[in-house]
């Protein structure tokens, strides 16, 4: 049977750094406020208010553009998307379209991407600036579980980029990778950022054997984008498999629940009745400005990864990763100039900091904040002089992001590694007398010898340095005749 994935994204990206809404002065920072607090008749929609753009938001999706490749268009036009929605307080949303002669601020583009070493580019079809909608709350917690919901405007208006990629993804794996290094890009330009609640959202398109595509709305991260799809490919072939039909329509990702639920019926462009906004004439795009932003750009993630693989000297694939957060990056080299050891620095971060970080559901910046500069170095430092082992970091990092417990904290409870050779051989004896079949099986099979290890770590709390366990245990299983 035809099996074949088509999966194309638009994902929604608030400018977290513009200071006030698209086209109000409202401002853009609503999160947290009181709900419907930080509202004003533009952005209500109230009869007689008039809208005047933000022109950082201009030159904000100007340098996206120039990042994701695309050609930016001579002129600015807005719509009207007409839809009735309890979120959407004017009936119609201000945004941009591409058809009848009307065009978005940018056309075309590109975003490579490696997806377990495999190189993969992936087609941008347009760039719209448009204005985002209210929020619904569910007091239930959930779109299933609540009797009623409740509106906030606090939202509605703040300015929005919707960029639309071609159905070129063929995998969940390959969409969250491309989610993950766009929102990398954004956050190197300083539009948004993306560890914000809400600050980038995705709708996925997707479709299975030729059928039609159905929409799942509101993906909240790259982790869900890849539940969420995983999920929608499995209900779609299991339908196709038993002989059903695919409809075509619009769905939800409820995340607490790990599955899709049917929304609406999908519209058709028609029904949203595109027409230029009368109340927001074109403007002129110079080629000045769009120069003079392509002058401006930052260093952007593939070329952050380069010089730092280059720079401190800790290869490709950790580079790749440290740069997926601008932030994460940023700390990764203050603290290399501040303690050195770049490569126990990238370890840490990678291997152990992002671990927790998932595993406690907090965002980068967060975790950051836990395992500070300065914690981050009094680690290295720890760790060169001897004072703590490798197993002993890996705890303290833990401990620093789950429990925001600082390294001098640890140390001083006597969290250090057993540097005393004696001490060490000491609890290896107390092993060997406790666990003497383990003893045997050892001297039978040099394997077995990662048992007695393990129960030397345990006796010690992970204070003992294994390396040196491991070359103690063998050397007294030598006496037994172990060669």
């Amino acid at each position: 049977m035809d099996s074949e994935v088509l999966i194309g994204l638009e994902v929604h990206v608030q400018v977290t750094s513009l200071r006030t809404k698209l086209f109000c002065r409202c401002s853009s920072n609503y999160r947290g406020n009181p709900p419907n607090t930080n509202v004003c008749p533009v952005c209500l929609g109230l009869p007689g208010s008039l809208p005047v753009l933000n022109k950082k938001a201009l030159e904000k999706a100007i340098a996206v553009a120039l990042a994701l490749n695309s050609r930016v268009s001579d002129k600015l036009v807005f719509v009207r998307k007409h839809y009735f929605y309890p979120d959407l307080p004017k009936n119609y949303q201000v945004s941009q379209y591409d058809r009848y002669g009307l065009t978005p601020i940018a056309i075309g583009g590109s975003v490579a991407v490696d997806v377990d070493g495999s190189s993969k580019v992936v087609r941008i079809r347009r760039i719209n600036i448009e204005e985002d909608t209210g929020r619904i709350a569910y007091p239930e917690k959930s779109v299933l579980g609540s009797r009623y919901a409740l509106v906030d405007y606090n939202r509605a208006g703040v300015a929005l980029l919707e960029i639309v990629t071609e159905p070129d993804l063929r995998t969940p794996r390959e969409a969250r990778v491309f989610l993950e290094k766009l929102g990398s890009v954004l956050e190197h330009l300083e539009v948004a950022d993306t560890s914000l609640e809400g600050a980038m959202r995705a709708d996925a398109n997707v479709s299975v054997a030729g059928g039609p595509r159905v929409e799942i709305k509101n993906i909240g991260s790259p982790k869900d984008l890849e539940k969420a799809l995983n999920y929608e490919i499995a209900r779609q072939l299991n339908i196709v498999k038993s002989g059903g039909t695919v409809e075509r329509e619009t769905r939800h990702w409820i995340k607490e629940r790990g599955i899709t639920v049917a929304s609406r019926v999908k519209e058709l462009e028609g029904e949203y009745r595109y027409f230029p906004d009368p109340d927001l004439p074109p403007i002129p795009i110079g080629r000045e400005l769009v120069e003079a932003i392509a002058k401006s750009l930052p260093e952007l993630p593939d070329q952050r990864a380069r010089r730092i693989a280059r720079e401190y000297g800790i290869g490709d694939y950790m580079a790749s990763v440290l740069v997926l957060h601008k932030k994460l990056c940023d700390h990764f080299e203050n603290a290399s100039r501040v303690c050195g050891n770049p490569k126990l620095v990238s370890s840490i971060l990678i291997n152990e900091f992002l671990r927790w970080v998932d595993e406690a559901g907090v965002d980068v910046p967060s975790g950051i904040t836990r395992l500070s500069t300065d914690r981050l170095c009094k680690l290295v430092q720890y760790f060169e002089s001897g004072l703590v082992s490798i197993k002993l970091l890996k705890e303290y990092v833990r401990r620093a992001v789950l429990e925001d417990t600082s390294p001098e904290e640890l140390l001083s409870k006597g969290l250090t590694t057993l540097g005393e050779e004696s001490e060490i051989e000491r609890v290896v004896e107390e092993v060997f007398r406790e666990n003497p079949k383990a003893v045997a099986d050892a001297i039978r099979d040099p394997k077995a010898v990662n048992f007695l290890v393990g129960q030397v770590m345990k006796k010690t709390r992970g204070r003992a340095d294994p390396k040196l366990v491991n070359e103690i245990i063998r050397r007294r299983l030598a006496e037994y005749g172990v060669k």
